[in-house]
């Protein structure tokens, strides 16, 4: 046997061990630039004012600035499907919420990503509760009324949403579901555009974000029936929860932090760890629940289960509205 052949085993097994490591070590010293956080909408909605909140402070953890990268399009598919094919070293991000990531591919005929698929979960970072909104001229003071009055009169009351398939639109769909009655759709090019219309009572009821609505029911210009999630929200004391009411459905809007697939665990380890640190500090939980938001921080893991049980969810809404048939 030759010198050459006789030390060839050892070589292959030097260079194996050696690109085992290489993944390992560059996950040991990242990040060694800055990370870029996708949004997948224009500055001035909810998803970029998190990012822009949390996006500093995580970065001072991580000891790499978080530049947020707005990626407006296709109802938030664009800047998602970028997210999804970016190169999966840690250093594109995004903070996916349910239209782009999760309704949007379910009402596409060859959707270009899967949310399963082709992304790594980091975490749920916060939740948005909605409020069942309905104009004063609507005679419903609860779901309960508004639930009867619409079963008193089937297809004869309606509701704006922010556009077809984005979150305010099937929420709206789901309490359909839920309560058995029948409204009609009216979309509208924005939730801004749907709460005008709203404010001058050519639609009836509306599913809107939390700071949106405030004024307007100061001003007793709309009244609030109910809001989302699991408490009643500190800025809307008097409001009773959905659940509260009679009914069993969620109606908030969440969002988190996704890697694109086969980033490396050490990294998704680490990015979930500072996120989590992040979210929790006493100063950054002030600073959302002032504005409506509340910390929603998870392991991957339970952001993975959270995924798959929105999509079943979402799945059943859409064949019901007849968006879509089922699949």
């Amino acid at each position: 046997m030759s010198p050459v052949t006789r030390h060839l085993p050892m070589a292959i097994g030097a260079a194996l061990a050696l690109s085992l490591l290489a993944p390992a070590a560059a996950a040991q010293e990242y990040p060694t630039k800055p990370i870029r956080l996708i949004v997948a909408s224009s500055p001035g909605g909810p998803n970029d004012l998190i990012a822009r909140i949390v996006a500093p402070p995580w970065g001072d953890v991580l000891g790499r600035a978080i530049v947020v990268d707005n990626r407006a399009g296709a109802a938030g598919m664009i800047g998602t499907e970028m997210a999804a094919r970016a190169a999966p070293d840690g250093y594109t991000l995004l903070l996916g919420f349910p239209g782009p990531l999760i309704i949007g591919p379910q009402l596409s005929d060859t959707p270009s990503y899967d949310a399963l698929k082709d992304f790594t979960p980091v975490s749920l970072a916060v939740s948005a509760p909605f409020v069942l909104l309905v104009n004063p001229n609507v005679p419903a003071r609860s779901m309960k009324e508004l639930v009867a009055l619409a079963k008193a009169r089937p297809g004869k009351l309606n509701y704006a949403s922010g556009g077809t398939g984005i979150s305010s639109h099937m929420v709206m769909e789901l309490f359909k579901l839920v309560a058995a009655i029948d409204l009609v759709h009216v979309p509208y090019k924005g939730a801004g555009p749907g709460m005008t219309a709203l404010l001058a009572a050519e639609v009836d009821a509306m599913f809107a974000a939390i700071p949106a609505a405030l004024p307007h029911l100061k001003s007793d210009r709309l009244r609030a029936l109910a809001v989302g999630g699991g408490q009643r929200s500190p800025l809307l004391s008097g409001i009773p929860t959905i659940t509260e009411s009679g009914f069993q459905f969620d109606a908030t809007s969440w969002y988190g932090v996704l890697a694109p697939l086969n980033t490396p665990p050490a990294i998704v380890t680490r990015l979930h760890a500072t996120l989590a640190r992040t979210l929790n500090a006493q100063s950054m939980r002030a600073q959302l629940t002032e504005i409506a938001f509340e910390i929603n921080a998870s392991t991957p893991e339970a952001f993975a289960s959270h995924l798959r049980a929105e999509i079943a969810t979402w799945s059943k809404v859409i064949a019901a509205s007849g968006l879509r048939s089922s699949k």
